[in-house]
Formats: structure tokens, sequence, C-alpha cells
């Protein structure tokens, strides 16, 4: 039986739809749907009959309602309206810069006012968010790199700042003239001084570690007040948990759980051969030494390469 007019219409909305969503991670709004042509009616029918879900008001998930992490992303910037776009820590996980657990998404929009609280959202109002503090990653409307790390400073911890930064150089998003425009375009704001400070004195790759144990040995030479080690960089081919480069001595953390089997036990001499015939010496330590003999770690940090020859 040849379709009728009407079957033929719905067939090429549910085309349309299906690929707008497509280019969405799945989910479109209500105002787009309405500019494919479907009224306030069909748009009802539609969601009563299961093939839309509402996620937030005037947003809509296609066919299923069960939502991954960047379609989720998407919704709320869709949410949130024309100009807006992902922010703060949840562009930081966008961006990879640093992973967040929050249950609410952070959007921000280009206004000081007007914008209604949504669930599940937590909504910026940015009268100064600027045109090209804004872009697009993964299709996801969100904040640049340099805006987002300026609006991290404004909630985040030196340190959590400081490996955030760290991050954005690993990931090749470190950008300071970037940083510096938005520096000078939001001067006096919240978080500007705090990302102004971590700028002046903070060196690249000083602070991504990769367990309590490392972070403990950290704390450890910020204590005493020993020079700040390289972490996790790459030294003859190896990667190393602590390089301090004038004195040619690599540092090992030793966690238990990695180093107890005889495989490990013989591939850590064989690192530390290695690293000895290009003229590093290697000191591993332990969370028993760092809690319980601090001194003596210290010590041998401290101590110059013909002494640490001496006791080899």
């Amino acid at each position: 039986m040849p379709t009728s007019w009407a079957e033929n219409v719905v067939r090429h909305l549910d085309g349309e739809i299906a690929a707008l969503a497509a280019r969405q991670y799945g989910v479109v709004t209500r105002r787009q749907l309405a500019a494919l042509g479907l009224s306030q009616n069909a748009i009802t029918a539609r969601a009563t009959a299961g093939r839309l879900h509402r996620i937030h008001r005037g947003v809509y998930a296609v066919g299923h309602p069960v939502l991954p992490r960047y379609a989720r992303w998407m919704a709320a910037v869709l949410a949130a309206g024309p100009g807006a776009a992902l922010s703060h820590a949840s562009a930081a996980a966008l961006w990879e810069i640093r992973p967040s657990e929050a249950t609410r998404i952070d959007v921000s929009v280009p206004s000081a006012a007007g914008r209604a609280k949504r669930p599940g959202l937590r909504i910026h109002r940015a009268s100064a968010l600027h045109n090209v503090e804004t872009t697009r990653h993964h299709a996801i409307p969100a904040t640049t790199p340099a805006r987002t790390l300026l609006d991290l400073a404004s909630s985040l911890p030196r340190r959590a700042l400081e490996r955030a930064l760290d991050q954005a150089e690993i990931l090749e998003l470190f950008d300071l003239r970037a940083l510096r425009n938005v520096l000078d375009a939001h001067r006096g704001e919240r978080g500007a001084r705090a990302l102004a400070a971590a700028l002046e004195d903070h060196h690249a790759g000083t602070t991504v570690t990769r367990s309590a144990l490392e972070e403990a040995f950290l704390a450890l030479c910020a204590a005493h007040a020993l020079e700040r080690p390289q972490t996790n960089v790459r030294v003859c081919g190896l990667e190393v948990d602590f390089l301090f480069a004038a004195q040619r001595l690599v540092v090992e953390a030793d966690g238990w759980q990695f180093h107890r089997t005889r495989a490990a036990f013989e591939r850590d001499r064989e690192r530390d051969a290695i690293l000895a015939h290009a003229g590093y010496r290697t000191l591993r330590v332990t969370h028993r030494q760092l809690t319980r003999r601090p001194s003596e770690v210290v010590a041998a940090i401290a101590a110059p390469a013909t002494a640490l020859r001496s006791s080899a």
C-alpha cells in the first residue's frame, strides 16, 4: 500500500530530528523542534509516546532517557539558552584538566541577571564572558582552557590550581598568552589574583603526582625547604617519580602494592642500573620511611653527590 502524504511528512520530520540529535549527542530543544515544523501538540504527542524524553525544561533526549556524560553536558548548555557555555569544574572535566564528580553541571551565561535556576545545573551569570573566551570542544560549547583556569582559580586551593595548570601543560592546552589576556580582561575579579600569583612562581611539571605516597614526599620536601623536584618525568627513556636535576638524583616512591613481587624487584634493579650507567643515583623511599624516619630521607636527598657515591 502506498504511503500517504502525512506519513511521508512524519518520516521526513523523523529523519531531520534524528540528524539534529546525532549532532548534539542525542538531545534537542523545543525551539529546534519548532524550527523543524513541529507544533507544541506534536512535541507533546511524541513525548507521550516515549519518542522524546524531557531532560530539562525545553530540552529532550531523542529515543531514550539514559544519557552519557557528554550528552548531559550538551543538554545542560542547551537548557541554559543562547550564548551559554559549559564552564568551571564541568568545563575542566570536558578539557580533562581536572576530574569532577559534582552532581550539578556548571554553565556560564553571558548575562548579569535574568536566567532562572535549573535543577541539576549551577548557572553562573557572567556579564564579562567574552566571545574569545568560549569555543566548542567535542562539539559542546565551553569556556576556553584559559577562561576555565580563571574560573577554577576562584574556588580551588593553591596546590590544586597548580596541578590544573600542570595538567593543561601536559595536554598542550597551556597558553601563557591566552592566560595573560584573560587576566588583563578580568583584573579585580574573583580568581584573577589567585591565577596571577600561581603563574608568577609556578614551574610547570612540579605537581603532577600519581599517589598519596608521592604527595607525602612532596610535602616532606616543602617542609624541609628542599629543592622542588620535577615529577613523573622521563630520564634515559624511563619514567621516574621525582628528579632532582641539579644533583642527578632520582627518587622513586615505592608503594608496597606495586613493588612486592619478584618481577617488580628485578625490574626496579634493572631500572636503577640503567640510571646509574647514565650518571644518576636512585633513592627509593617508602611510606614507612616518610612517616617514621623522615630525617633520614631528607639527609639522603640533601647529601652531595660524592656522599651518595661513597654510601652506595
